[in-house]
């Protein structure tokens, strides 16, 4: 199937022609749906703090003298923010004015009706100006074109071609902050240590390495001085060997115009070999895009906190649990209690058939069940949001835990998957405090938690062809499958995506009025 320049070509990339075989098999037979239970709802799979439980899981966390860090993918274009904008540009270059009679265009309305709300208005009048433009001119005029290319050219703010990390995102009286600055701040009230150390790592294109470094170069002594925290920045970028390879719609190797095989990133989920590569005990995971102005920040720091001291309490269970497993010999009442933990406040329920009236089956299956990473994911009531939420779910080996499950992983078809789907009352705000450190003190290998039935295949387009393409387990998804799961309820307002540049509208990310 392949040539020696293929080969090669995987070389470079550290994949093997095994693993491009195994793939090209897997878009043969396809994904398997997920096997839905039912949606983890608040007294059934999801926790609920009161203040006090809230204060108390605070105080564990301020307690703690272990090493942290906080994870952001932050390698999303923010090309996809400006869809509509492209897509004006466009129709605009054609008809005209006439465009605007289109109902889609309603959101065009709604960007130049609120311009000067944007936190890059300033910068984008100043570019306009240099360019000899002045924007109410433009506006009054109805000239709309010079203003969309200036935002989104290379020759302009060149917001078509940045990450969502290095766009303007709230305003500060005559100042504006990046998404990436507000993850500093974010950092520097819930990630620091207690030497006023701060780890921040972030995922990044090979492209806008640079624009990042430069960034960080010119703000970092700002932050540090105004928080009184040292902040240590580090970089990576998605490993070239979790690329995975596209086929043509009959599930031959697609190729292009050069006769090379045609590689894609495998999505998000390849950010786990990232994450495997950190040592710290004490790892947040958040959305480069998910962040709120200084105003609506304490809410989110506390909750971080306390999903934070969550983490810590039940890990310190599952450590004694543990050492009594493997250092004594616990009787079967012993194992027996448990076993309770691991199904009550682990929400892990066995295999069916599995002989847990065998105690030493029931040991082995308890230090299996305990002995794996952890984490503790913030959910918020579905407020129409798309995208993954928790549930049930069945796994490979037989157990039914909490997952996190996208509605491309859901048989639509299935007429039980989809009245659990539709009863579903919380989503993934992606909002994540983990662990990978075990009751020894070594590190798991994330790479052996991962559930690789769970990745996804979607139709692309190259060069004017249609091809297949395949994503890995999601991060938060399959790439977690066999992790130790707890959700935990968090306020709406601790989540605020900005997946559009007109979401900046909202009134969570304007200025305190």
């Amino acid at each position: 199937m392949f040539s020696q320049s293929d080969i090669d070509q995987m070389q470079k990339k550290g994949i093997t022609p095994e693993m491009v075989e195994a793939q090209i098999e897997q878009f043969k037979k396809g994904f398997p749906f997920m096997k839905l239970v039912k949606p983890a709802t608040v007294g059934d799979g999801i926790i609920k703090l009161d203040d006090e439980e809230l204060d108390s899981l605070i105080d564990i966390y301020r307690d703690f003298e272990g090493s942290r860090i906080k994870f952001v993918p932050a390698s999303g274009a923010a090309t996809r923010m400006f869809k509509h904008l492209y897509e004006f540009q466009a129709d605009y270059r054609v008809k005209g004015l006439e465009c605007f009679n289109d109902k889609s265009f309603g959101s065009i309305y709604t960007f130049f009706n609120r311009i000067k709300d944007f936190p890059f208005y300033d910068k984008l009048y100043n570019a306009l100006w240099a360019q000899g433009f002045k924007m109410e001119e433009l506006i009054e005029q109805n000239d709309y074109l010079p203003i969309v290319n200036t935002l989104l050219a290379h020759d302009g703010l060149n917001y078509g071609n940045l990450p969502k990390a290095l766009i303007l995102f709230h305003k500060y009286g005559d100042i504006a902050r990046t998404a990436l600055e507000e993850h500093l701040v974010e950092g520097a009230q819930y990630a620091r240590d207690k030497h006023g150390n701060v780890n921040i790592h972030l995922t990044v294109s090979p492209e806008h390495l640079d624009g990042f470094e430069s960034l960080i170069e010119r703000v970092k002594s700002f932050y540090e001085n105004h928080y009184d925290v040292t902040l240590n920045i580090s970089y990576s970028v998605q490993k070239p060997s979790t690329d995975t390879v596209a086929v043509d719609m009959n599930n031959n190797p697609f190729r292009n115009d050069d006769g090379t095989l045609l590689f894609r990133p495998g999505g998000h989920g390849a950010l786990i070999e990232n994450l495997n590569d950190l040592d710290q005990e004490l790892v947040f995971i958040k959305n480069i895009d998910n962040v709120a102005p200084d105003h609506l920040k304490p809410q989110t720091v506390r909750y971080k906190k306390a999903l934070a001291g969550m983490l810590l309490s039940y890990q310190k269970i599952i450590f004694r649990y543990l050492h009594e497993l493997h250092n004594s010999n616990p009787s079967f009442e012993e194992l027996k209690s448990i076993l309770e933990f691991t199904q009550d406040e682990l929400c892990v329920l066995p295999p069916k058939g599995i002989d847990l009236t065998n105690p030493a089956v029931l040991k082995d299956y308890l230090i299996r069940i305990l002995n794996r990473p952890i984490r503790v994911c913030g959910m918020v009531k579905n407020e129409g949001e798309p995208g993954g939420g928790p549930f049930w779910a069945v796994n490979p080996d037989g157990t039914v835990s909490l997952q996190i499950v996208e509605s491309s992983q859901i048989d639509m078809n299935d007429p039980k998957s989809k009245a659990i789907l539709s009863s579903s009352t919380h989503f993934n705000p992606v909002d994540i405090v983990c662990s990978f450190v075990n009751f020894k003190g070594e590190r798991f290998n994330l790479l052996d938690y991962r559930d690789p039935q769970t990745g996804f295949i979607a139709i692309k387009s190259k060069d004017g062809k249609q091809l297949k393409a395949m994503e890995l387990p999601g991060l938060w998804n399959g790439a977690m499958s066999s992790w130790n799961t707890i959700f935990v309820e968090v306020p709406l307002a601790t989540f605020s995506p900005v997946k559009t540049v007109n979401d900046l509208l909202r009134d969570e990310h304007q200025p305190c009025r």
